[in-house]
């Protein structure tokens, strides 16, 4: 009887490691079809933008804890036929100030700093503005100091050498826009004044900070502060596109980002930083819920905190001169989407949630190839004139011999395209314009196209 118990026993037992075995393989072999099936949907989505020359870049998408798609598309440089590839280093841009809120976190933690100091603790010959500005105000940009990359000087200094004393010089006795605390106004000069701030608590430049506590604890091998002068392998070349196609970037001295917007990483490097921010491997869970808490505007500590196909996603995208990048983090799904873009103004906001909509099956809007055609440029002139978009924010269209120019509020004018007598495109950024007639064929608005959003604007003159 016993015997053949146990012989009863380890027959099941059998019966259940194949079960459990054929079951695994299922699982694997449903992974491998489903990413094979992602990979072939991204490629159809993204090839049009590569067509247009939007898109050259890194892709990665994980679910769950594991790496689901990991492609490169285009050129690290375009000079050299030098291909992107999963180890290509990216400059950041602004995906930089999750990593500073981070630190801060840290040093609170360590007890050398509170979020809710005055600023004047760390800058005493700050102006008296500094005793209502808390570092909780400089982390979710309610703050009120003025944004140092709007000033109309920027592109002036940006390529100049400035030491972060020297760029918070710049801002510092500017009037406030708006009192510390009462509203959301995205500044850069709050999160170089973290940087800074990182540096007086900790006794490190902000560089060795993050390399200490944060890359090397991560294994993040192929992130770091970018420096112009160094020779770092697989760095990728910044792009623009203008109107005769891609061009090399303008050049910035990278010592002016600073805490804002200086870093650089790989895709790959950038999951090792989505998995460690569902772990207490750099900070407390108590912090993690505090940088991913929004505030005004949606805004956290380095992140925005938003609902996207009725899902709670933490998310984030940056510009740099030649650079555009988005990470963005579906939290009880585990979904993570990276995009890291070596063309400027690339409309990477639209990329990464039209790759989450891939991921969880949602409607998006596959993007368009617009291509020009020939019309009588007289038609041009009926659409020269004055379009306010909002008050003070207008956009000015006008004829020079048989070209169309757009130029809105605060920008560089750039030419209009036809594809129809009454549809123009940009090919700089990824907008269009569509000139509406009354019934008795005079132009009376236009409507422009972006993002998947329409912002008509009446003709004003």
């Amino acid at each position: 009887m016993k015997n053949s118990r146990k012989n009863f026993v380890k027959g099941h037992k059998k019966e259940i490691t194949i079960f459990f075995s054929t079951l695994v393989l299922i699982l694997v072999l449903s992974l491998i079809s489903f990413s094979q099936n992602l990979e072939e949907k991204v490629d159809e989505y993204v090839n049009p933008y590569i067509f247009m020359e939007k898109f050259s870049g890194s892709i990665l998408i994980a679910q769950k804890g594991e790496i689901i798609l990991n492609k490169s598309y285009g050129m690290a440089n375009y000079e050299h036929s030098i291909l992107n590839t999963p180890h290509t280093k990216f400059r950041l841009g602004s995906l930089s100030k999750q990593f500073t809120a981070l630190a801060i976190m840290q040093l609170q933690e360590k007890g050398l700093l509170n979020v809710k100091d005055f600023i004047s603790r760390y800058f005493p010959d700050y102006p008296e503005a500094a005793k209502m500005i808390t570092v909780h105000h400089l982390l979710t940009h309610t703050s009120g100091i003025p944004n140092f990359t709007q000033f109309s000087d920027y592109q002036k200094t940006w390529m100049i050498s400035s030491s972060p004393e020297e760029t918070i010089a710049r801002f510092k006795d500017k009037p406030l826009e708006s009192t510390p605390g009462e509203k959301y106004n995205y500044s850069n000069s709050g999160y170089i004044l973290l940087g800074a701030i990182i540096e007086k608590v900790s006794g490190q430049s902000y560089e060795m900070y993050l390399r200490e506590n944060i890359f090397q604890p991560l294994k993040m091998m192929n992130t770091g502060y970018d420096h112009n002068s160094t020779i770092l392998k697989d760095r990728a070349a910044g792009y623009i596109l203008s109107d005769e196609g891609l061009a090399n970037a303008d050049y910035i001295d990278m010592s002016i980002p600073y805490g804002a917007g200086a870093l650089y990483a790989t895709v790959e490097d950038l999951y090792l930083w989505d998995r460690a921010l569902y772990t207490e491997k750099l900070v407390k869970k108590s912090s993690l819920d505090k940088i991913f808490t929004p505030f005004k505007g949606n805004y956290g500590y380095g992140w925005r905190i938003e609902d996207s196909f009725n899902r709670k996603v933490v998310a984030h995208s940056g510009g740099i001169n030649g650079f555009t990048t988005h990470i963005a983090r579906y939290l009880v799904d585990e979904v993570c989407i990276i995009v890291l873009i070596n063309i400027e103004g690339a409309p990477v906001d639209k990329i990464g949630r039209d790759l989450a909509a891939i991921v969880f099956g949602e409607k998006y809007e596959s993007p368009q190839v617009h291509l020009s055609i020939e019309i009588d440029p007289k038609i041009y002139d009926s659409y020269i004139g004055e379009y306010e978009l909002s008050p003070n924010f207008n956009t000015v269209i006008t004829r020079e011999d048989n070209h169309l120019f757009a130029q809105v509020t605060g920008q560089p004018k750039f030419e209009i395209y036809p594809e129809s007598e009454t549809k123009y495109f940009l090919k700089v950024v990824d907008a269009q314009i569509t000139f509406i007639r009354n019934e008795q064929s005079k132009v009376t608005e236009l409507i422009m196209h972006q993002g998947g959003k329409e912002y008509p604007a009446k003709k004003i003159k």
